[in-house]
């Protein structure tokens, strides 16, 4: 897959099938159903190949929905499912998963867990170590507090394949970004641990960001984690909130900053492929 433009961050829901915790009113222009049709028109138009499609609930029968609509579409190279980290049959359920070519990755909703903690607890570095020794990529969907328990599940399992999203979430309409730095910074210097470029105008003001607003987190992830370790991910349709995917599009270049055509070719693509092994489907 050399060379292609990936987005390493998408999802889909369809409220009329599902229910979804997390739609509150303040995310009510987002809690309709968006489907491959609604996204597959954007992706041509602005010249991206695939995606990397990423859980949006807690349950086991969204990864294998997800499986399907990769079956179906083409253009959705791989799926980050849910799976629960706690189930003793997990080992069975991970094999299961990994007979589809397009399973490529776990996320859990850390965030959301009441423990802060919570990932470095011994029930769920169980599960987690079950991912590490099938080589199944984890993707840390958490905020700034959760940064310092990294390096410890690091310690515990240092062969799982790790990418923080959405640059860990930080307080941006704030301008919040010392503490953030200093956290990333312990977390980047871990040399396996990638990060998505994503996510990031919803944590901005959605009425008044820019990308100036953007830029000063930019500049730390670039030369935390160099272009070696970043992937850009659109975060559609939750970008929706604040801006169309392509200003998002848009505002990922400027906000990573000019590069040469080979950092260009990793953040945007060959690093996505190579950490969820998405070459067979090139």
């Amino acid at each position: 897959m050399a060379d292609l433009v990936i987005d390493s961050h998408q999802h889909f829901w369809d409220t009329t099938r599902f229910e979804y915790p997390w739609m509150g009113p303040d995310v009510a222009p987002i809690a309709t159903t968006f489907m491959p049709p609604d996204l597959e028109p954007i992706l041509t138009e602005l010249g991206i190949d695939k995606t990397v499609l990423v859980q949006a609930r807690g349950a086991l029968e969204d990864t294998n929905w997800f499986l399907e609509l990769a079956t179906e579409y083409d253009f959705i190279a791989g799926v980050v499912g849910w799976v629960d980290l706690l189930d003793p049959n997990l080992p069975r359920v991970l094999d299961h998963l990994l007979g589809h070519p397009k399973f490529k990755g776990v996320r859990h909703q850390i965030h959301d867990e009441p423990d802060e903690a919570w990932m470095v607890r011994d029930d769920v570095l169980r599960g987690l170590r079950e991912l590490a020794t099938r080589d199944i990529p984890f993707d840390l969907l958490l905020r700034p507090p959760h940064l310092q328990y990294v390096p410890r599940v690091v310690d515990r399992l240092p062969d799982l394949p790790l990418v923080v999203d959405h640059i860990a979430k930080p307080e941006i309409a704030h301008g919040e970004i010392d503490e953030w730095t200093r956290d990333m910074e312990r977390v980047a210097a871990i040399p396996h641990i990638h990060c998505k470029v994503s996510g990031m105008i919803t944590e901005a003001d959605w009425e008044a960001w820019t990308p100036a607003h953007l830029r000063p987190y930019g500049e730390v992830v670039v030369q935390q984690f160099g272009c070696d370790r970043l992937m850009f991910g659109s975060d559609w349709p939750p970008c929706l909130l604040a801006g169309t995917y392509r200003q998002v599009w848009d505002a990922a270049h400027t906000t990573v900053g000019p590069m040469s055509d080979e950092d260009h070719a990793k953040v945007f693509g060959r690093n996505a492929a190579t950490f969820y092994k998405l070459a067979a489907e090139g």
